[in-house]
């Protein structure tokens, strides 16, 4: 008995050394589309961790000007401004890297008061949640190929349900969830993976109005099975899978990381 436990201990070493070796981004390049704040900011650090080049956008001159502490892992990624207001600034974009390996598109806004039921807002959000998405996609695709790269898109939770008060947020993260579907089977062909992550709750400076509140706070774990709102690293960490080689054979999925608030 205690061979055999032994030596499926060993199994499990090498098993475990082996994906390990899979989430090794020494090498890689990495373009993360609104990786300036908040998740965004969690996935740079999580390639950072992993050995990658990350090239990081955001919509102001430069990372400074955001009010959020900068990391020593952010201090190492390449920052480029980058407003996707208007689409046509891809073509004005100085890629800091001859060949891409992963795409990350983290941009969206979201409008609160009930603005997005005035259609001015609602093109606004849309244009920026989903239509800028697919014009980044389209962008990079070709040098995707050239080394069978991946993209992951991140949705939401709402792009499996609705959400009340906010019709363009809803509508654009569910378009992304068919958008991966659809450039996953188009692209394949190309060699590109298309993914896709739906946080929960995540732990930002966009959400302190919540989570630094403690009776909000309280009262929004009771639909959490796990019994914390999630970090931008666990996402980070997430999508640093989608883009291994350990996921290989993974395309056209939106995983849902939530800690459980999505199960009932």
């Amino acid at each position: 008995m205690l061979v055999i436990l032994a030596a499926n201990h060993y199994q499990l070493m090498a098993v475990i050394q082996h994906n390990g070796n899979k989430m090794n981004f020494e090498n890689k390049n990495i373009i993360i589309i609104g990786g300036s704040s908040g998740i965004g900011r969690g996935i740079a650090s999580s390639y950072i961790d992993k050995g990658a080049n990350v090239c990081i956008t955001g919509t102001r001159d430069k990372i400074d000007d955001y009010d959020e502490e900068i990391s020593e892992n952010i201090k190492k990624c390449i920052y480029q401004k980058l407003d996707l207001s208007n689409h046509d600034n891809l073509q004005k974009l100085s890629l800091p890297f001859d060949d891409i390996d992963t795409l990350v598109c983290s941009q969206g806004i979201v409008a609160y008061d009930q603005k997005e039921f005035e259609m001015e807002t609602f093109k606004k959000v849309i244009d920026l949640n989903l239509n800028s998405v697919m014009a980044s996609c389209t962008f990079f695709q070709e040098n995707l190929s050239k080394n069978n790269g991946s993209i992951v898109i991140i949705g939401s939770g709402a792009s499996f349900h609705a959400v009340k008060g906010n019709p363009a947020y809803s509508a654009s993260k569910g378009g992304l969830l068919t958008l991966i579907k659809t450039l996953a089977e188009a692209w394949a062909r190309d060699g590109i993976r298309v993914n896709g992550i739906a946080p929960g709750y995540v732990a930002t400076k966009l959400t302190e109005v919540t989570f630094g509140n403690e009776k909000r706070y309280e009262n929004s774990l009771k639909g959490i099975p796990l019994r914390r709102w999630g970090s931008p690293q666990d996402m980070g960490e997430v999508c640093c899978f989608l883009s291994s080689d350990g996921a290989s054979y993974v395309t056209g999925q939106m995983l849902t990381v939530d800690g459980g608030m999505s199960l009932s």
